[in-house]
């Protein structure tokens, strides 16, 4: 099977170019990316759809992906809980290797096709939980178990991949192909493959956590106080929905923890 992620560059003798060259020559295959998700927007919304009621039902979202892939799922899940107010547990992002791969490429272990599932049924996973299996060239082996064997213990599943008919969007059910082209650096899918995938995984994560409730207007209201950025932000909020000056404000949100419970709090008493 042809790669097109795998396909030569459509720039040449990169060693020769200058700075200017090089940086316009990535941007312009960077613009590529916004269009690609674009087409890719209906099947995103059915992964959307069909995730949506098993989190209501109290079901959780499982990432899996090995290398940039994997890595870009973990940053994703982890950014959920510090931006919505949800548990660590509810969106979790599992990488080819464990978490040592993090940081540094563990040998192979993305061509264990039973790895994932060893890793997933270490979560207690369940058919009330949903997989995403995250892959630029969509052939990767520890993805493709993962979710054949998530498919078969009644799970829904999706995958984010970037060719067309690839084996790991056969083993999904709603499958999102965000297809980039070649990438700059021939081969080096951590560049628009891997920005395909981010955008992707945003608007995924996003839709989602709007729809359970997690976000008001267009306010984080239950995003986490976790540093004085996000104080200062959650104090803004509840100043402009109370009346209450910033000092009064500071100290209802601090007294409750979130923006929600405070205003809803000011709320109760008036």
């Amino acid at each position: 099977m042809a790669l097109i992620t795998e396909s030569e560059s459509l720039h040449h003798n990169l060693e020769e170019l200058s700075t200017a060259e090089l940086l316009r020559g990535i941007n312009q295959e960077d613009q590529k990316v916004a269009v690609a998700v674009e087409q890719a927007l209906p099947a995103l919304e059915a992964l959307v759809n069909a995730i949506l009621p098993q989190m209501r039902r109290g079901g959780r979202l499982f990432y899996i992906g090995a290398g940039t892939s994997g890595r870009l799922g973990i940053v994703d899940a982890s950014e959920c809980p510090p931006t919505f107010g949800v548990d660590h547990g509810v969106v979790v992002g599992l990488i080819a290797g464990g978490d040592s791969a993090i940081r540094k490429a563990v040998e192979f272990a993305e061509d264990d096709a039973e790895q994932a599932w060893k890793d997933l049924t270490a979560h207690a996973i369940t058919a009330q939980d949903a997989v995403v299996g995250i892959a630029a060239s969509g052939t990767t082996p520890y993805v493709i178990g993962g979710l054949q064997a998530a498919k078969a213990a009644g799970c829904v599943t999706g995958a984010i991949v970037c060719n067309p008919g690839s084996p790991v969007a056969k083993a999904a059910e709603f499958p999102v192909e965000v297809v980039v082209g070649p990438e700059f650096v021939t081969g080096s899918t951590r560049m628009k493959s891997g920005s395909a995938q981010k955008m992707t995984l945003n608007m995924l994560s996003t839709a989602l956590m709007i729809q359970l409730g997690h976000v008001k207007g267009n306010r984080m209201v239950d995003m986490q106080l976790s540093n004085d950025k996000l104080v200062a932000r959650g104090t803004r909020m509840v100043a402009e929905q109370t009346g209450l000056d910033a000092n009064k404000a500071e100290e209802l949100l601090l007294s409750y923890g979130s923006v929600r419970k405070a205003v809803e709090a000011w709320q109760n008493q008036q």
